[in-house]
């Protein structure tokens, strides 16, 4: 039966036929029963590079490898088609050059009219470029993974959409402690801390990055073992290209020494801040006091002065409210001087726990019976270089406070003992060894906003009228001049520990040997720059028979001490305007006249400030001084120059 011709004179079967022969992009042939090629189309010969003449009547195994060949490939696909129905696969196919390409196969076995076989038709498409694709990529997954395995410092993994570890790599395992038997299938909350669970941390990661696309964030983490490690966090949403998601990928880094860090620098700008702070307090303080202690010496001395020479109209009871008003401003002032660090002290070589043992009874004083004082000294017989007096009276200032924080009953403990301090234990102490001296109370404790303040001058938490806010200020002062420091440890209802610092010496220093009195001089040259300070102290030491000769600046001292050969003692204050201060002028003199007996007055500093030994040559006395100190250090100079002349 034949069908009829279409308008352009074609039979189907020969329109069929020319659109077979037009594809270029797909080789579409037959074979015969055997696999003999029987037509050729021009995708055929495009891609293998036969022509029609060249390849029909060949047998189609010409297209396979010969290991294909040898393998028995091409009859086999003949059986399978014939068999199944179909036979498809990819694989390597040869052209007429020689050339490979990669080829998808499809061989149909073909039927007539009654369902005889009678060949086969064959459709080969060149998809080398499609494969080469998709082994790069193959490659590149490949590339990943291996980057993904071989990285230790992050842990990378991912999870389903419900939070289920589905992988994990070597860093995963080596920062959280899972193998990948372990954990795989596991929920990926384990990680999580028991407190952040209960608050739904876990689920609301996950909600976050799904709906943002991205989760990051830092916190505590759980290893495998329960250990905790402060780890930085990023959960990534996966996607396919319509959107739906796939699941989440998420890395993690251990960052626990970069936290650490990161707080010991904090820490360390903190400390510097409060140094930097409490030095400007301390500056301000220091200046403070040396123009109250210059206020303080005119009154003394014209006390004294009046003292010898009492006008009638002039009541005794008046002298004495004015020598208890100048006592408490030196009191003050010693407080004052104690913050800044800038007071005279007189250290000795001590066992501290033999000056606690002497100091006891004080401080049983100062506490009611209604709290515990318990007194354990361990020191052994660590020595240490400190001025005793001020030590005891650091003491008392923090046993008092110790009471006053107690509500109540209580209980106070002093300890002591040494200490081996690193570099960075203490702020502002070297390593080394130290005595460690403690006072703790089971008192209100302090917030760290208060134990920031707690050293300032003048900060006091008690009520009006109960405290100048000086105490731990001196104390501070006082501890941190003699070459320690002080800690504070302390938390609002949980009591205060207060920790002294003292460096231990390895062999005591020399004793000062007590000088005798001696007759006073004749003339003294006076100088200072305060006129008011200048006249009082002139006219005190004519009071005691000296022949004054002042001069109120250095300069002028020199000029005095060149022309006037009779001046037998010069008394400088220290710290003086102009090029020279007391000590230069002090210094100079002596070059001068290697007989001349020297005391230099101060109440702003402490001969530990210019070096061991420096202040040797000279006598020292505190502002304010009283008459009977003023000749006493007169004295001490005159018997010191006495020895030197007769060395």
């Amino acid at each position: 039966m034949f069908s009829r011709p279409s308008a352009d004179g074609l039979s189907p079967e020969r329109r069929f036929e020319l659109m077979i022969s037009g594809v270029r992009d797909y080789a579409i042939y037959f074979l015969d029963r055997q696999g003999f090629v029987s037509s050729w189309n021009a995708g055929a010969e495009r891609f293998k590079g036969y022509r029609a003449d060249e390849i029909i009547g060949r047998h189609f195994s010409v297209f396979y490898t010969p290991e294909d060949q040898t393998l028995g490939l091409p009859a086999r696909a003949l059986r399978t088609a014939l068999a199944e129905g179909k036979f498809e696969m990819e694989a390597w196919r040869v052209r007429k050059d020689g050339s490979r390409f990669w080829a998808s196969v499809v061989l149909d076995p073909i039927f007539d009219e009654t369902g005889e076989h009678v060949g086969f038709v064959k459709i080969t498409r060149d998809i080398s470029e499609r494969k080469a694709a998709q082994e790069a990529l193959l490659e590149s997954e490949r590339r990943f993974r291996l980057l993904v395995q071989g990285v230790t410092d992050y842990a990378i993994f991912m999870l389903s959409p419900e939070g289920i570890v589905t992988n994990w790599n070597p860093g995963a395992q080596r920062i959280k402690g899972y193998t990948e038997q372990e954990i795989v299938g596991r929920h990926f909350g384990c990680f999580y801390t028991e407190e952040d669970r209960e608050k739904g941390m876990p689920a609301a990661t996950l909600i976050r990055a799904s709906t943002e696309g991205r989760s990051e964030h830092e916190g505590w983490r759980v290893r495998r073992d329960g250990t905790r490690f402060w780890a930085h966090v990023v959960v990534d949403a996966i996607r396919d290209a319509d959107g739906h998601l796939l699941g989440f990928a998420k890395v993690t880094r251990d960052v626990t020494e970069r936290r650490e860090a990161a707080a010991a620098l904090e820490r360390a700008n903190a400390q510097l801040f409060q140094a930097q702070k409490m030095e400007a307090i301390g500056q301000l303080t220091g200046g403070i006091a040396h123009d109250f202690n210059n206020l303080l010496a005119v009154i003394s001395s014209s006390l004294d002065v009046l003292g010898t020479q009492p006008p009638p109209h002039v009541a005794a009871r008046m002298q004495d409210a004015m020598r208890r008003a100048v006592t408490r401003g030196a009191t003050l002032t010693q407080q004052l001087l104690s913050f800044a660090r800038q007071q005279p002290l007189k250290p000795e070589t001590c066992q501290l726990d033999e000056v606690i043992e002497s100091f006891e009874s004080m401080l049983r004083r100062a506490v009611p019976s209604s709290i515990s004082l318990d007194i354990r000294a361990s020191s052994g017989d660590s020595l240490v270089n400190v001025d005793v007096v001020r030590f005891e009276a650091a003491l008392l200032n923090l046993v008092v406070n110790a009471r006053d924080a107690i509500a109540g009953t209580g209980q106070i403990d002093i300890r002591t003992g040494s200490a081996e301090l690193r570099d960075g234990d203490v702020p502002s102490l070297r390593a080394g060894r130290y005595l460690r001296v403690q006072v703790t109370d089971t008192g209100c404790g302090m917030s760290p906003e208060i134990i920031a303040r707690a050293t300032e001058p003048f900060f006091t938490t008690k009520e009006p009228g109960k405290g100048t806010g000086l105490g731990l200020s001196q104390v501070y002062g006082f501890i941190s001049q003699s070459g320690g420091a002080v800690d504070i440890a302390s938390e609002p209802g949980r009591g205060t520990t207060v920790s002294l610092y003292l460096p231990v010496v390895e062999r005591p220093a020399a004793a000062a040997a007590r000088l005798p009195a001696t007759d006073v001089a004749e003339t003294v040259l006076v100088v200072d720059d305060e006129s008011e300070v200048l006249e009082a102290t002139a006219e005190l030491f004519r009071s005691i028979g000296y022949t004054v000769v002042t001069a109120s600046t250095a300069a002028e001292a020199i000029f005095r001490l060149e022309r006037d050969s009779e001046i037998d003692f010069l008394f400088t204050d220290v710290v003086m305007s102009g090029a020279m201060d007391g000590l230069e002028l002090a210094r100079r003199a002596r070059d001068m006249r290697r007989g001349l007996r020297v005391v230099v007055a101060s109440g702003h500093i402490s001969p530990s400030r210019h070096g061991d030994g420096e202040l040797d040559d000279f006598v020292f006395i505190a502002k304010p001084y009283r008459l009977a100190e003023l000749a006493r250090a007169m004295r001490r100079a005159a018997e010191a120059s006495r020895r030197a002349q007769d060395a």
